[in-house]
């Protein structure tokens, strides 16, 4: 049974948290979440781990914007919240990925006892300071509410004094919009392949499903689905995504040598070729620079299904790709190649001319599908920032990310130098961080 469209102008202009919290369950999250969750939990359950929330675009005071009972109302929520019969019924019993059971039964008894553990929360020179400690598969999870809470808080501070009607033609403005890009994709041919990945900086949750319910209704076959799990059970689509940074990130603040340092990118996906096939094994190979990675990777990893491309130049990026499979004896034209930072249509389409056919394409689209608001308000409050929570420590060691995009570095500074010098990273051209 379809659930009816909500008129979201009337509800933001109405509601109150109760009857609209942002987390509305354990599975309004993203299915990479869940699937690295399980890896963890099987591979590496007792590691300590730190996540931490970072706000990249500083001009952004977010503790001046947001009221930090809210903010604490609203993370004490998502404490109190566990998975419903429901939720458990439909992780156990679905397909995904064309695979039944793609949870296993000792990780969700461990999901369906779960709450997530405390935070700690500061007010630290007009940005909140908020982290989460604790054993790695329950802390991971703090880690797309907190984002989506914290967006949706600043969301409705920017509409908290908007009228009824100025609601509504805000509102309307943004679904023009939405239905624009979405009629621009349209016409790139039955080839393109598309999914939501927007729930960790939407705007909010009812405005993400309604921009997933448009991408049903206006592109049919091409909406391949959407990373958030409870808006894939609600809508009965596809759930999507593989597996993130955070994965390589903790295996190599563990490594005890350069050497181990240097294999564990390789560590991580050899665990998950364990427990994965087809269109899960998929590459994201930016974490310590792409060229560094492809170059030392083992044979076996040539032979899996694609890559993410989520930093630095999308097009180079790829030509490597292109060019390394072919010298591991691969064809690219049977490779999926997601591309997932910061699009949108210009851009998607740019791409997709560019490599459809040379290798599959597909993209994960993210902020400017579920958070477009630029423009629409005064002084531009909606417009979309850069907003992250990382894992920021292992067993006390702190975490470094490298990325293709040196801005979007993160780690002490010493550390970065010394992961570039590990990983032989050369000059990188740094890119604006938009979202």
């Amino acid at each position: 049974m379809m659930i009816p469209t909500i008129d979201i102008a009337t509800r933001v202009y109405n509601h109150k948290w109760k009857i609209d919290p942002i987390v509305r369950s354990l599975i309004d999250t993203d299915f990479y979440k869940l699937l690295m969750c399980q890896s963890v939990f099987r591979n590496r359950p007792d590691v300590d781990v730190t996540f931490r929330l970072i706000n990249r675009s500083q001009s952004i005071r977010l503790a001046d914007l947001i009221d930090e009972g809210e903010l604490r109302e609203q993370l004490d929520h998502v404490r109190s919240l566990s998975l419903t019969r429901g939720e458990s019924t439909w992780m156990r019993g679905n397909t995904f990925y064309g695979k039944r059971q793609m949870f296993r039964p000792d990780f969700m008894e461990f999901l369906e006892n779960l709450r997530l553990p405390a935070y700690h929360l500061e007010r630290v020179d007009g940005q909140y300071e908020l982290t989460f400690e604790g054993r790695w598969p329950e802390v991971m999870l703090w880690e797309i509410p907190a984002l989506a809470i914290i967006m949706e808080l600043r969301s409705r501070a920017v509409l908290k004094d908007l009228g009824r009607f100025e609601l509504q033609i805000l509102y309307a403005r943004a679904m023009t919009r939405v239905w624009e890009k979405i009629e621009a994709l349209r016409a790139l041919g039955p080839d393109l392949r598309i999914a939501d990945f927007g729930t960790r900086r939407r705007h909010s949750f009812l405005w993400q499903d309604w921009c997933v319910q448009a991408m049903i209704e206006g592109l049919g076959h091409r909406f391949t689905g959407t990373s958030n799990c409870l808006i894939a059970m609600r809508r009965d689509i596809e759930a999507i995504g593989t597996n993130a940074h955070e994965l390589p990130m903790v295996y190599a603040a563990l490594a005890d040598t350069d050497e181990e340092l240097r294999q564990a990118p390789y560590r991580v996906l050899a665990d998950w070729h364990e427990e994965h096939d087809g269109n899960l094994r998929i590459i994201l190979p930016d974490t310590y620079g792409t060229r560094g990675f492809l170059d030392g990777a083992p044979d076996w990893l040539a032979g899996w299904t694609g890559i993410r491309v989520d930093s630095g130049d999308p097009v180079a990026i790829t030509e490597y790709a292109i060019e390394w499979w072919k010298s591991r004896g691969e064809d690219p034209a049977q490779k999926l190649v997601i591309f997932s930072d910061g699009l949108d249509v210009d851009q998607m389409a740019a791409l997709f001319r560019r490599f459809n056919g040379r290798v599959k394409v597909s993209f994960g689209w993210g902020t400017l599908l579920t958070n477009d608001f630029r423009g629409l308000v005064p002084g531009d409050g909606l417009a979309p920032f850069s907003l992250v929570c990382k894992a920021a420590s292992a067993n006390g060691e702190p975490t470094v990310k490298l990325s293709d995009n040196p801005a979007k570095a993160t780690g002490p500074a010493d550390l970065i130098a010394h992961y570039r010098r590990v990983f032989g990273v050369g000059e990188q051209v740094g890119m604006e961080v938009v979202v």
